[in-house]
């Protein structure tokens, strides 16, 4: 994983962080809080802590940031640009555990939930993890907030909860609900994410909890992981070192994509203006592509070659069935959110901070 502060001096990346900052949130309602980022080392919340602290430094508020992660190699790494912030506070947590007692006796006033293992190995070669940080993690975590009367949780579910599109709509809306074989490996994440979102709606009603959920499609950007296998990521990763992008399906597969940036823009949305009890699918028009279109966007961009390959059976095991899974985000557009990025300028960001990384 990049150091933190090494990215934080990319200029590129610090123009992007400064882009959310200048959008017309309420950010007041932050002062004087605590916000607690479940998954903080990961693409998304890794992503959303930058944001945080930048709105602290360039706003001048003054509110606490909890990242919570599992590693603690990753979480010293990932944030040592903050080691000497007050207003930052790091916690290695396994959250289908015991919660830390500090962390505990400290409370938040906003959670994110974004701890999930997110790529097909990991679906493949950890399903028991995969589907307890979901449920465990998630119910651990929506405990944690009805004790300390946390004012809003936002969880981040997934396109995933759709399953296989059934073949009567072209873009999912947040009421569709498509076919999911729970006999599979697989399972472990759609399934997982649908009990998260059950239990959402669990704690609304039982234990009065504000939640929204924000339903992401498949997001990408320069806060990866280099041990991520999702297509995407793939491709990615083969453009740096200036490799053919490999494809290892007819890549007739339909999805929405979405640059980090905008996928933590949207949460920041959502957790300011939607409404308690709502799902928002996150996605836009501009980058529903194709995977084969997508391995060749790539492709052009750095000037290599589309190869084909045959997957080997753990990768095999961990891939989506689905064929076509477009998200209809006219909802989450209704608060006001629009994308920053299309899929080529995002792709074009991503490979220039991470070139500038290597």
């Amino acid at each position: 994983m990049t150091d933190g502060s090494t990215l934080l001096k990319n200029i590129d990346y610090s123009r992007s962080l400064a882009k959310i900052v200048q959008l017309p949130l309420p950010w007041e309602k932050l002062r004087g809080k605590r916000i607690l980022v479940a998954g903080a080392t990961g693409l998304i919340g890794s992503y959303l802590v930058d944001t945080l602290m930048s709105v602290q430094k360039d706003l001048k508020m003054d509110f606490t940031v909890l990242a919570l992660g599992r590693n603690t190699e990753k979480l010293e790494n990932r944030f040592s640009g903050y080691r000497s912030n007050g207003n930052f506070r790091a916690f290695s947590q396994d959250i289908t555990a015991k919660l830390n007692c500090e962390l505990e006796g400290l409370g938040a006033d906003f959670v994110f939930i974004l701890a999930s293992n997110t790529h097909p190995v990991d679906y493949a070669t950890k399903p028991v993890s995969t589907i307890l940080t979901n449920i465990l993690g998630a119910n651990n975590l929506l405990d944690y907030a009805a004790r300390h009367e946390t004012e809003r949780v936002v969880y981040a579910s997934s396109v995933e909860v759709y399953g296989e599109n059934r073949g009567d709509t072209e873009k999912f809306a947040e009421a569709y609900c498509g076919y999911i074989d729970c006999n599979t490996l697989r399972a472990c994440y759609p399934e997982g994410k649908r009990a998260g979102e059950a239990l959402c709606r669990a704690y609304r009603a039982e234990k009065n909890l504000d939640i929204v959920i924000a339903r992401l499609c498949r997001t990408y950007g320069e806060t990866m992981q280099m041990s991520d296998t999702k297509a995407i990521s793939q491709f990615i990763k083969n453009a740096l070192e200036k490799q053919d992008i490999v494809l290892k399906s007819d890549g007739k597969q339909l999805y929405s994509y979405l640059h980090v940036a905008d996928s933590v823009s949207a949460l920041l949305y959502c957790l300011f203006y939607g409404r308690n009890g709502e799902a928002y699918n996150v996605a836009d028009e501009k980058s529903d592509i194709t995977l084969k279109e997508l391995a060749e966007l790539i492709a052009k961009t750095v000037g290599v070659d589309v190869v084909f390959e045959l997957p080997d059976p753990t990768e095999k095991a961990g891939f989506s069935k689905a064929t076509k899974a477009v998200l209809d985000s006219a909802k989450l557009k209704s608060l006001g959110w629009k994308a920053m990025f299309d899929l080529q300028s995002g792709i074009s960001h991503s490979l220039n901070i991470l070139e500038g990384l290597k």
